[in-house]
């Protein structure tokens, strides 16, 4: 996940409202191969599921509306994090769709979409930290917790020289360790810091102004360029269209507006 601006946090969200594959019957459809798509449904409200199980939130939607546009029936694969990018370097999928921040690392091992979100790294910190931003975990002997395999965590280990690393598997276990004081801060991207914050009110507190920017974008096999075009192509469409934006008042309307009362702003591209 990464999942993760230096200045506003950057999102222009573009809404989503179009028929999921279950509402596209055609036969050119149901003749067509599935396009898999493979995400860690543990990222609300990105990747999550819903009430009733079945996969939600707005990168959900969008799997949709893409499979949608290229004619063929969406599977949708839950697979944890560490395991994605090798699952779509093995075929088991074709693309990523689940909020993954592009990186140079990350694109010697697979190929890109076009952005669509600009996110930032961001901490969470207790209530009565002492610490106010980045700078006062530089060269300390701090404890910071991080998610295994994130942009958080690769940034602390190159970032942070001196600190004490705690990397957990799940997002809310870095948080809980944060409100149970037994690390000094959690790095992570805005969204979810400013959700978790909110399950830990009165032990911790959000710092939301971003470490760095970063941007999320699709994953997709190496030397597949037919098929990076046609996410191309799509995200495009589904920029000018403002579907991005109905997203965002469906699964975020209460985070945006805090985001805009906290001077952060956040824009999908």
């Amino acid at each position: 996940m990464n999942r993760l601006l230096a200045a506003p946090f950057l999102f222009t969200l573009s809404w989503l409202i179009s028929c999921s594959p279950t509402d596209q019957s055609s036969s050119s459809t149901d003749q067509a191969e599935p396009l898999v798509i493979g995400m860690e449904l543990a990222y609300p409200p990105f990747e999550m599921r819903g009430a009733d199980g079945k996969p939600d939130g707005i990168s959900v939607r969008m799997a949709e509306d893409l499979a949608a546009h290229l004619k063929r029936p969406l599977k949708i694969e839950d697979i944890a994090w560490d395991g994605i990018i090798p699952s779509l370097q093995s075929g088991k999928i074709d693309l990523i769709i689940s909020s993954m921040t592009r990186t140079d690392e990350r694109a010697q091992a697979i190929d890109f979409s076009d952005p669509y979100v600009s996110n930032g790294l961001c901490m969470l910190v207790a209530k009565n930290s002492p610490y106010k931003n980045i700078d006062d975990l530089q060269e300390s002997t701090a404890k910071v917790t991080v998610k295994l395999a994130t942009t958080g965590h690769l940034y602390a280990q190159a970032e942070l020289e001196g600190v004490e690393l705690i990397v957990l598997d799940e997002a809310s276990m870095c948080a809980l360790e944060v409100a149970q004081g037994k690390a000094d801060a959690f790095i992570y991207d805005q969204i979810s810091i400013y959700r978790l914050q909110q399950q830990h009110p009165e032990k911790t507190r959000a710092l939301l102004q971003p470490i760095r920017q970063e941007e999320w974008a699709i994953g997709i096999k190496k030397g597949n360029h037919s098929l990076q075009q046609q996410v191309n192509d799509f995200l495009k469409i589904y920029r000018g269209e403002k579907k991005f934006e109905a997203l965002a008042q469906r699964y975020m309307k209460k985070e945006k507006q805090a985001f805009e009362e906290a001077g952060v702003p956040f824009i999908f591209h």
